[in-house]
């Protein structure tokens, strides 16, 4: 932040330190934490080695305990919460990686206490940042409600079962909403760090991804392993089943809804709860997801693809491929 001091004979700028509390709870996902505080150590070394006129991050450890240990059972020195107010709020992942312990940890006095904390810190104006498992921490306090959001892909039929107020949109990295950024899977939590840098000064944000050697990651569709989510309902998975058969006949949802024996309201309502998606979104998700295993395994064209999965032109795919993943077919085949 620049604020401008007047001096008896001049006007002279001072860069204020942006304020950011980073708020650990027992158990938190260690490669999270440490991704968010060596992106912004990262940062503030690299401001004073190329002489930026850009304000520092001032990070502190902060918690409603006086002891936190990791996921790994490391000790976190923490402050404690206390009066003052952060310009921003990171919320690093619990590491709990399944529905059951998940839920079970939500339940405890300092998640709940962490979220009285949060409602606090957003009442005074800081941006309230969450990443990865931390969405549900944040989540929990109500803040995210009726706001757009994303958490880690693989938990969202839950976060959507337990949030119902939530837009969430899984297939992205980083979603902002209001006073709320939240950001996806684990390793996102460099990505929430990076957007939070470049907020201040886009060059160093570049510079920092440049020496961590970081790629841009905007969607986590790329990385997700459907199937993990499919198979926990028998509809959705008969859906799949039918689908992946058909990706070159094309899409019909009354001839779905007759081979895995529900009626069309049913199928849609299962899709939505599980993936986050109408039953022809989630089959054009299919067909991009075979797209992109052509492009990398075979020398294929782009217009043979494009027919093997049910497209008329090689345009088309190119068109739904930049718009599904953000990512060309020279991009996705470099990553083979």
């Amino acid at each position: 932040m620049l604020f401008l001091a007047i001096g008896k004979n001049a006007i002279f700028s001072i860069i204020v330190a942006m304020r950011v509390e980073v708020l650990v709870l027992d158990g938190v996902f260690d490669l999270g934490l440490s991704a968010v505080l060596d992106a912004f150590q990262t940062a503030n070394e690299l401001i004073e080695m190329a002489g930026l006129s850009v304000a520092r991050f001032e990070v502190r450890i902060v918690g409603v305990r006086k002891a936190v240990r990791t996921a790994q059972g490391f000790s976190v020195p923490v402050h404690r919460v206390g009066t003052r107010t952060p310009d921003c709020v990171v919320v690093p992942a619990i590491g709990f990686k399944m529905p059951g312990p998940l839920e079970a940890a939500l339940a405890r006095p300092d998640i709940r206490d962490a979220a009285a904390t949060l409602q606090q810190w957003a009442r005074r104006g800081a941006l309230m940042t969450a990443a990865c498992i931390g969405t549900f921490v944040m989540a929990e306090s109500g803040l995210l409600d009726h706001h757009h959001a994303t958490t880690t892909w693989w938990l969202a039929p839950l976060f959507r079962k337990r949030y119902p107020k939530v837009l969430l949109d899984e297939s992205n990295m980083i979603v902002k909403s209001g006073r709320c950024v939240t950001a996806g899977a684990a390793l996102s939590h460099m990505d929430l760090a990076l957007w939070l840098v470049r907020g201040v000064s886009p060059e160093l944000a570049s510079m920092t991804a440049k020496y961590l050697i970081v790629d841009s990651r905007p969607s986590q569709s790329a990385y997700a392993l459907t199937d993990h989510l499919v198979h926990s309902d028998p509809v959705v998975q008969r859906f799949e089943s039918w689908a992946r058969a058909r990706l070159t006949h094309g899409f019909s949802l009354d001839h779905a809804a007759r081979t895995v024996g529900s009626s069309k309201r049913t199928l849609a309502r299962h899709l939505q709860t599980v993936l986050g998606k109408s039953p022809l979104a989630y089959f054009q998700s299919l067909r991009v997801e075979r797209a992109v295993h052509l492009l990398k395994t075979s020398n294929a064209s782009v217009d043979e693809v494009a027919t093997r999965v049910g497209y008329t032109d090689g345009t088309t795919l190119r068109v739904l491929l930049r718009r599904r993943l953000n990512l060309g077919v020279k991009e996705i085949r470099r990553a083979s």
